[in-house]
């Protein structure tokens, strides 16, 4: 059964959409930011429902503790993203430059070594 998707690869079957318009398996940092944000509403709520015993208000507290954790870890880790991918593209075309340019007249660790060398 060479063909048969396994449980726990991401990629293959039917993905999950949250709502019908956010694929949480493929979108990065949906899946942390979803549960976590379930964290904060059980928190929120019970919290509040403990210290309150207003049942109406405590379901209030954790929806807005749902949606203030969810946007917080979800900015946070877009945010990380984004930097790491820009940290990557960087890295990627020093590479690229250091292949591109390497033993020519136009390496730039070459002129150093060389303007060194001829100053002594």
């Amino acid at each position: 059964m060479a063909g048969a998707a396994d449980p726990g690869e991401p990629g293959r079957g039917k993905p999950f959409k949250l709502l019908g318009i956010l694929d949480v398996e493929n979108t990065p940092c949906a899946r942390e930011s979803i549960l976590r944000g379930s964290l904060g509403f059980a928190v929120a709520g019970l919290g509040h429902f403990l210290l309150t015993s207003r049942i109406r208000r405590s379901c209030d507290v954790a929806v807005g503790g749902f949606i203030l954790v969810t946007l917080g870890c979800w900015f946070h880790c877009r945010y990380n993203y984004a930097k790491l991918r820009i940290q990557e593209r960087i890295a990627r075309e020093g590479i690229k430059n250091k292949i591109l340019y390497e033993s020519t007249h136009l390496d730039p660790e070459r002129k150093q070594t060389n303007g060194n060398s001829s100053s002594n």
